[in-house]
């Protein structure tokens, strides 16, 4: 992986590989959007997008976009043949009914309790959470979808998030470019890591304790 679109690709195709067959899935803004395009062979996913779209097809092509169908990030989009369009509150009375089976944001922070800090930096201006709170709050499960660390190389998987948080005790599952990891019992148990990576590297990289089964597997290339 030479580029940074190569990584989040790579980080994309590893979120999608956890998705079953008739999964209703919001994706997030950034990363979690690339999982569309890495879905598993014979598993069809329902994408829900908080400002409408049920049923979210790829990107529209240039010759058909509509700024009147788009995804909420503001992208124009498809819709799959049994798709359709509601209200932002339906969109959102779908997700607090607890209708989503996963929801994947990305994040500036998580640490090993679940909690998820994602939508401020002290000291910078922001306009502020969107939607995460009630993503988090009621998917049935929710996967952060990021890099391992900082662009200054610093730890974002921590003992205790030190920024204001999204959301308490609500992330399950965490995909980085070295691991996919899940929270079990406050603790970071790792599932797969990427090929080549030792665990003293991935534990060097990471503040909080690392779990290292048995039976860790390696990360789709």
């Amino acid at each position: 992986m030479n580029s940074m679109k190569d990584i989040k690709n790579f980080i994309a195709k590893n979120v999608a590989s956890l998705f079953k067959d008739g999964d209703v899935v919001n994706l997030g803004v950034g990363i979690p959007t690339l999982a569309v395009g890495h879905l598993p062979e014979g598993v069809n996913v329902i994408i829900h997008a908080e400002n409408g779209a049920i049923g979210c097809g790829p990107v529209a092509a240039k010759e058909v976009a509509t700024m009147d169908l788009v995804d909420a990030a503001n992208v124009p989009i498809t819709l799959i043949p049994q798709g359709s369009c509601t209200d932002s509150a339906t969109s959102f009375g779908i997700v607090r009914g607890g209708h989503v089976d996963y929801t994947v944001l990305g994040a500036l922070q998580v640490d090993q309790e679940g909690n998820l800090a994602s939508w401020i930096i002290p000291g910078k201006a922001v306009n502020g959470m969107g939607g995460a709170m009630d993503l988090v709050a009621g998917a049935k499960k929710v996967i952060i979808a990021m890099l391992h660390n900082s662009k200054d190389g610093k730890p974002k998987l921590l003992k205790k998030c030190i920024w204001p948080l999204t959301a308490v005790n609500a992330v399950t599952h965490i995909i980085t470019d070295l691991a996919m990891i899940e929270i079990i019992d406050k603790k970071f148990v790792v599932k797969a890591m990427a090929d080549g990576i030792t665990k003293e590297e991935l534990q060097s990289k990471t503040e909080a304790e690392l779990i290292f089964p048995s039976n860790i597997k390696v990360m789709l290339d």
